[in-house]
């Protein structure tokens, strides 16, 4: 077997550290900044610094940091799976990130056909992001989809996205969508079409901050419970929250880790029912065929 030259791990460590020094570093900005408190908070992304602007001022908050970790981390993590990629003996991580592709290339094939396989780098770009941000929650850190500035952002992206598809056949075919399937309900259909990026953006945050305040009101119920219940030990045996050993980690498989990616997958799946369902195939490639017929 040949042996890895010492570029190719350095590399690899470099890609390592690129997966984990940034949440260290957003751990460690979170306990110098985080004031002590005696009770229970539940609070929103708190704000770093304000960086003055001429119309409104830019405030950077928690969930911005945190999501420039997960970035980086993700970024990190790709390129250690492509890492020295080689077409005879490949190594477990290249067997991973051909996986991944391929699974990913498979769910875009089957949600949206294969016009949109060019999708698949921006569907499990968007997955993973949304999944690791909510995963953040289990090292300690604010999860950035509790936050919906950040989940509003890629809401708008996705709206900008269906725009854009069903704008290729025309922006007077566009409009006469809003007619359909008489001219009376044009104001719902209108009222509808910005409510979709709306109804994306709070079904995914409310949903992950939902399980947050829930896991949170459960940690803390079950300190009072404890000492309710068992505060009559002797000694600081009846001070330690014994009811709260392994009950919250359960809970927080439910809430933190199948909730959360469960509301990435969703996110991914409704991002790929938008955009395929508002694209005009039919109409797009009559009029192509159209024009080409007419050049010729």
């Amino acid at each position: 077997m040949k042996q890895k030259s010492i570029g190719f791990i350095v590399a690899d460590v470099i890609y390592i550290l690129m997966m984990i020094l940034p949440f260290l570093a957003a751990i460690t900005l979170k306990v110098l900044t985080t004031p002590l408190s005696d009770g229970v908070e539940i609070t929103g992304a708190r704000i770093f610094f304000t960086i003055p602007m001429p119309i409104q001022d830019l405030l950077v908050t928690e969930s911005q940091i945190n999501s420039l970790c997960v970035m980086i981390a993700l970024f990190g993590l790709c390129l250690f799976l492509t890492h020295g990629l080689k077409t005879k003996n490949i190594s477990v991580r290249q067997h991973l990130a051909e996986w991944i592709v391929e699974k990913v290339d498979k769910l875009v094939n089957d949600s949206m056909g294969n016009y949109f396989m060019n999708f698949a780098p921006f569907i499990i770009a968007i997955l993973a992001l949304s999944a690791f941000s909510s995963f953040t929650c289990l090292i300690g850190l604010f999860p950035p989809t509790s936050d919906i500035n950040i989940v509003a952002g890629w809401a708008v992206l996705v709206f900008i996205l269906i725009t854009y598809n069903k704008l290729k056949c025309g922006p007077v075919h566009y409009l006469k969508g809003f007619a359909e399937p008489v001219a009376f309900l044009a104001p719902i259909n209108f009222i509808s079409e910005f409510a979709t990026p709306i109804s994306m953006a709070f079904r995914h945050y409310g949903n992950v901050l939902s399980g947050s305040v829930i896991s949170v009101l459960i940690a803390t119920a079950l300190q009072g419970l404890s000492n309710l219940v068992l505060g009559w030990l002797p000694g600081f045996l009846g001070e330690i929250p014994f009811l709260q050993v392994g009950i919250p980690a359960v809970l927080s498989i439910y809430f933190d880790v199948f909730s959360g990616g469960l509301q990435a997958f969703i996110f991914a799946m409704l991002t790929m029912m938008y955009v395929a369902d508002g694209f005009p195939m039919e109409e797009y490639f009559a009029r192509k065929k159209a024009k080409q017929d007419k050049q010729h």
